[in-house]
């Protein structure tokens, strides 16, 4: 699977970020394809769960916020198709009712999506990436191309969802190589440091501006939690004992019957998994994946510990202690690699737990960006200074205590929607999402 790494901050000249942009959108239309391309018509068209959409709702609506915002914000061109607009946008109709709705059927939704893509790339040969804060450093073409990312990954859930034989394949991930770290947990010393960012050309409103923060001294787990630890907690009785479970946590859990992370089964005596249609056993040292928020804090309270907040998973994945400074990964401010985090559907699962220490941070701690996204303690909240951009419904409207924020990424993610600034957000309850967790602790 083609991914996009996201350009060097010095990569600012025209040309350049024409052909960032460009490699961007491509790659993005590809992975589109092959989640589109490997279904028949009516795998497209029905819903899988009530939870996500139709996958042909996800292709048509990803060609009209092309043309929305690239055709007509940027470039003023006249409507193409003004009547399906109301059909494709997130906020009129709730995902449960749109299998329902007058949707293009799989070829018209495709040759949409083409027609629209073709007319981007003579408007990006023609842009000067220049004139307003939209151009500028080619944000306009850099948001579309995230979001075109972000919808392959809800695609992926859907096929996760999705009930038949397994359709999708990818190759396995690296064994771990090198040392193991050093330690199950490191100190995170306290102290401010730089938030957020100003200075990203491509980043989304919620991650700005850049601003300090105080941290406390906090321990923080080197790795994930795995499988085989989370399989402690249920073994121990974790889904069973309230005084774990936040209140609305243990009603989900008593309501919903759940007693294990979902796509999770006991047979015969061993912990088996769904994924992607392939049934196999629960593999111990994989980070754990598919829980919800609730769980996440149940098990860190049954362990004696706790959920980072997010500025301290900001401070553990971004601050260096040697210069003081915030850098834009874990391990420097180059671009992501295939050596150092498991990014854009290269696997169809996490890597082994204690992979990628060349991606490690410099405390020592692995797998910060990529293989799952990390649930936080913290609500979604704008920073100080905030400012819509450019529109409310992209943030803005989130903000709050109903959602918690997720941080990191997941193997489903694509770099150019992966930063030590990006921020993610869902309901405490979301379980389909590519989610898991580690723990930290008061020192």
């Amino acid at each position: 699977m083609t991914s996009a790494a996201t350009a060097s901050p010095d990569a600012t000249s025209a040309d350049g970020l024409r052909q960032r942009a460009l490699h961007a959108l491509s790659a993005a239309r590809d992975r589109t394809g092959a989640l589109t391309e490997c279904v028949d018509e009516p795998d497209l068209t029905a819903q899988h769960s009530p939870l996500m959409s139709p996958l042909v709702w996800d292709l048509a609506h990803i060609g009209n916020q092309e043309e929305l915002w690239l055709l007509r914000a940027v470039g003023g061109r006249e409507p193409m198709h003004p009547e399906i607009d109301p059909l494709y946008d997130a906020f009129e109709h709730p995902r449960a009712e749109r299998p329902a709705l007058p949707l293009l059927a799989p070829a018209e939704a495709r040759g949409y999506a083409t027609e629209v893509r073709s007319r981007v790339l003579d408007l990006l040969e023609r842009s000067a990436l220049e004139g307003g804060p939209l151009l500028d450093g080619g944000f306009a073409f850099g948001m579309i191309a995230q979001h075109e990312q972000q919808h392959d990954e809800t695609m992926l859930i859907t096929h996760q969802l999705r009930r038949g034989e397994p359709v999708l394949s990818a190759p396995e991930p690296p064994v771990p190589q090198g040392a193991p770290v050093a330690a199950a947990e490191v100190l995170v010393d306290g102290g401010p440091f730089a938030m957020g960012t100003s200075t990203e050309p491509w980043a989304l409103d919620n991650e700005r501006p850049a601003h300090h923060r105080f941290v406390p001294s906090f321990f923080i787990d080197t790795l994930p939690v795995t499988n085989g630890a989370y399989q402690h907690f249920i073994a121990d009785g974790g889904y069973q004992e309230p005084r774990w479970w936040a209140p609305e946590g243990w009603e989900q859990i008593r309501g919903h019957d759940l007693a294990a992370p979902l796509f999770w089964r006991r047979e015969a005596g061993q912990w088996l998994r769904r994924r992607f249609g392939v049934v196999e056993p629960v593999p111990q040292d994989e980070p754990v994946l598919h829980v919800s928020w609730y769980e996440a804090d149940a098990y860190a309270r049954w362990a004696g510990r706790r959920l980072p907040t997010e500025a301290e998973w900001e401070k553990a994945a971004r601050h260096d202690p040697a210069t003081g400074r915030s850098m834009r990964y874990p391990w420097g401010d180059e671009d992501p690699t295939p050596e150092r985090a498991n990014l854009g559907q290269r696997h169809l699962r996490p890597a082994r737990a204690g992979s990628y220490p060349a991606g490690e941070s410099p405390l020592g701690v692995r797998q910060l960006i990529g293989d799952v996204w990390e649930w936080t303690s913290s609500d979604f909240l704008p920073y100080p200074g905030f400012a819509v951009f450019p529109y409310r419904e992209y943030s803005e409207v989130f903000f709050g205590s109903a959602h918690k924020v997720l941080r990191g990424g997941s193997f489903a993610v694509d770099p150019v929607a992966c930063r030590g600034t990006f921020r993610n957000w869902d309901l405490p309850v979301r379980r389909q999402i590519f989610a898991g967790f580690r723990t930290a602790r008061d020192v």
